[in-house]
């Protein structure tokens, strides 16, 4: 089994995705934009990163109002989950390719060029994919979740600490950081 390689995300350091998905907590954005980033970013993160259907998540990431800041995290984030998660993927995709009943249709697919190209014969492609997907629902209602509860009864609290306080004006982040309270 050939194991497709994860690229990091260039030109984007961690600490400016996590000040940027702190800003968009702490300001309008909607809980379902920022959810859905999440939600997005799982799936990219999770499976290998050349891969023909992150061609569609990088789509439906810039074509609907998503907070992209979140999506980047969310990738960032997940591909450091998926390399501890390969197993169960990789176990998952197997089971699936060797189906007795899903043989066939395995079979008929990679007939075709357009099935080929997406590499769903790749035990870990498949694998990461179906596991992305199932988890997908989930990982946007508890983001949703985590959201509205933080600004409902921990963004003031935070935002009155004297050290984001502090941070809020310093170079790090650049003094651009917004507070919805």
């Amino acid at each position: 089994v050939t194991r497709l390689t994860r690229d990091p995300i260039k030109g984007l350091t961690m600490i400016d995705l996590i000040s940027k998905f702190v800003e968009a907590l702490n300001s309008d954005a909607g809980p379902w934009s920022i959810a859905f980033a999440m939600g997005l970013g799982m799936i990219m993160g999770l499976t290998p990163f050349w891969s023909a259907h992150n061609l569609i998540i990088l789509l439906f990431a810039f074509v609907f109002r998503i907070h992209l800041a979140s999506f980047w995290l969310g990738v960032a984030a997940f591909s450091g989950f998926a390399y501890m998660l390969d197993p169960v993927m990789i176990g998952l995709g197997e089971t699936l390719l060797a189906h007795e009943a899903l043989v066939p249709t395995w079979t008929q697919l990679y007939q075709s060029d357009f099935w080929r190209f997406t590499r769903f014969n790749n035990t870990m492609t498949l694998g990461s994919l179906a596991f992305a997907i199932i988890a997908f629902i989930p990982v946007v209602i508890f983001f949703r979740l985590f959201v509205t509860q933080y600004r409902d009864h921990i963004m003031d609290w935070v935002n009155r600490m004297k050290l984001v306080q502090m941070l809020k004006t310093s170079r790090l982040f650049g003094g651009k950081m917004k507070s919805a309270g």
